[in-house]
């Protein structure tokens, strides 16, 4: 009596496939907007030094002067490169500008975001340390972290 054996087959079969294409799916749909906040966040960590260089700029400004930078084009006068009327970030993320606004205790810098985020918007520093944002789905303190 002769056995015959089946020949052995190798590889997956379609629905094995199926199977980890939708794990793999499911797996990109929750990390993919974790990844994205990462980076917002990586971004705003930008914007928030290049506010506190130029607070700390105008406070050795007001010590020799007595007076704030106020005007977006004067910002030259901290020693910064003012490219129509903004201070641009390291990487071009953020614009920064300055004014007057009352009860900001001489000035507001406000760095205006080019990269999408809508949560926390353009953050916003004063003469008295008082941290802000344009954006609302975000509190203050988890937009300047």
């Amino acid at each position: 009596m002769m056995i015959t054996r089946k020949p052995q087959m190798n590889g997956f079969t379609l629905l094995e496939v199926m199977i980890v294409v939708a794990i793999i799916g499911i797996l990109a749909a929750i990390a993919y907007p974790s990844y994205d906040e990462y980076v917002k966040r990586g971004n705003r960590a930008e914007g928030m030094a290049q506010l506190n260089d130029i607070a700390a700029r105008q406070e050795r400004y007001y010590s020799q002067t007595h007076t704030y930078v106020t005007a977006s084009s004067d910002l030259d006068k901290l020693g910064l490169k003012v490219d129509s009327g903004t201070v641009s970030s390291a990487t071009g993320k953020y614009a920064v500008t300055v004014a007057k606004v009352d009860d900001d205790g001489g000035y507001t810098l406000t760095a205006t975001q080019n990269f999408g985020d809508t949560k926390c918007g353009n953050l916003t520093l004063n003469a008295l340390g008082e941290k802000g944002r344009s954006g609302s789905d975000r509190s203050v303190n988890d937009c300047w972290r």
